[in-house]
């Protein structure tokens, strides 16, 4: 049974217009780093406040004292976390600002030990690089601190959707020509 080459292609288009309105909305952030940062904030602070609605349904539900202790602990941690994010998205942009610190710190010293314990071995000087430019990174953001907080989580969360909407892109174009590949190698066969 033949398949229609047309119909092959919807995805690779689909995965086009993802992509690029993945990459026009990582511009945008990269363009509104501050408004960015604040939006996040305030979707954690909601994310937090319903895992808060989560925690005390459980509780509630919970048979033994000590587990029903330990869900209202979690909620009211949930609870306070998610109110101080959504009331003040600049206090949850300092805080996203130094988890992004120490994650970047310790993800290079991680890398760079891998890389010099696998010395010789192909590819580890790619994980050398890689902990070096982690580390590079999470040092500034830490000596930065705080004022690089109003723009750095808005601009690394950008660059990540434009990276992602040009993979989507570049992955569209690919399953396009090997659906344009294979109609010409059927066609000639």
């Amino acid at each position: 049974m033949r398949k229609n080459p047309i119909v092959e292609t919807e995805p690779s288009r689909t995965a086009a217009v993802a992509g690029a309105i993945l990459a026009v909305l990582g511009a945008l952030a990269v363009i509104f780093p501050f408004v960015t940062g604040l939006s996040l904030s305030v979707l954690l602070g909601i994310i937090l406040a319903a895992g808060a609605v989560v925690h005390a349904l459980h509780a509630s539900a919970a048979g033994a004292l000590r587990d029903r202790l330990g869900q209202v602990i979690l909620a009211v941690l949930y609870g306070v976390a998610g109110i101080v994010f959504i009331a003040n998205p600049v206090f949850g942009l300092l805080t996203l600002t130094l988890l992004a610190a120490g994650f970047f710190l310790a993800d290079g010293i991680v890398e760079i030990a891998w890389g010099i314990r696998n010395r010789g071995q192909p590819g580890a000087v790619w994980l050398l690089a890689s902990g070096s430019i982690s580390f590079l990174l999470g040092g500034l953001l830490w000596l930065g601190f705080p004022s690089d907080a109003v723009w750095v989580i808005g601009v690394l969360f950008g660059i990540n959707l434009v990276v992602t909407g040009v993979s989507v892109i570049l992955l569209g174009r690919g399953s396009r020509s090997s659906v344009a590949q294979g109609v010409a190698q059927r066609s000639q066969g």
